[in-house]
């Protein structure tokens, strides 16, 4: 999902700008209701343990650069299932940011656009976990059919953003259209892929219950909701 240079370029970039300074001010508020729910110390461990990870996805696992971006697997959904909303974005942010200032400066410049097309689509798919997973279910039980669910509706946010991004940056030219459709299809794979591995982790981490009363996971991952989350 990294934009490649030269995509978007000159004042149009000041939009990205604008769309980061709106994701950053909504994961500060998913912070400040965490810090509200759980304490500062939780919602740091999580973040920290999230943006290891993400920099381990997007660094370490394979990664193409495909048509107008790279195909990753980002597992979204695995970080806000065991992490909660406001841990993932902050991995996501941070991990992005690592990566770049140490290994891809070139993607530095890009990094507004980046984190939107990451966050926007973990924001919706908590709003769509609050509705599509009941609140008598654990997220450590949730089904693939669940997992399937909430994986496409992330990946699908992330291809709709990439696509967003080229179109604006390089218009509705024929060969444009072909690099979006071309990286399109091929992040698709990744959604076949990633509920398998959001169930496998899922299933090794859901079995350690000397974690269930740590702070290293969102208490929803071991318990059903006690009330609507915020």
């Amino acid at each position: 999902m990294h934009i490649e240079p030269g995509i978007v370029e000159g004042t149009k970039i000041v939009l990205s700008y604008a769309t980061a300074v709106g994701v950053f001010g909504y994961t500060a508020k998913l912070a400040m209701n965490a810090i509200r729910q759980d304490g500062a110390m939780p919602l740091a461990l999580r973040s920290l343990i999230a943006a290891s990870l993400v920099f381990c996805f997007f660094e370490v696992f394979p990664h193409y650069p495909i048509g107008v971006s790279e195909v990753h697997l980002i597992l979204g959904s695995t970080l806000f299932l065991m992490f909660g909303a406001a841990p993932a974005a902050i991995g996501l942010a941070l991990g992005l940011l690592t990566q770049g200032l140490f290994f891809t400066p070139w993607d530095l410049p890009q990094y507004g656009m980046n984190v939107t097309t990451l966050l926007v689509p973990l924001f919706a798919l908590g709003a769509m976990a609050r509705r599509y997973i009941p609140a008598n279910t654990a997220y450590k039980d949730v089904k693939y059919s669940q997992c399937l669910a909430l994986s496409t509706a992330y990946q699908g946010g992330v291809v709709a953003w990439v696509a967003f991004w080229a179109v604006y940056g390089q218009g509705v030219g024929a060969a444009n259209l072909a690099q979006i459709g071309t990286f399109g299809v091929a992040y698709m794979t990744v959604v076949l892929v990633e509920p398998l591995l959001d169930l496998a982790i899922l299933a090794a981490v859901k079995g350690m219950h000397q974690l269930r009363d740590s702070m290293v996971f969102q208490q929803r991952f071991y318990r059903a909701a006690v009330r609507a989350e915020s």
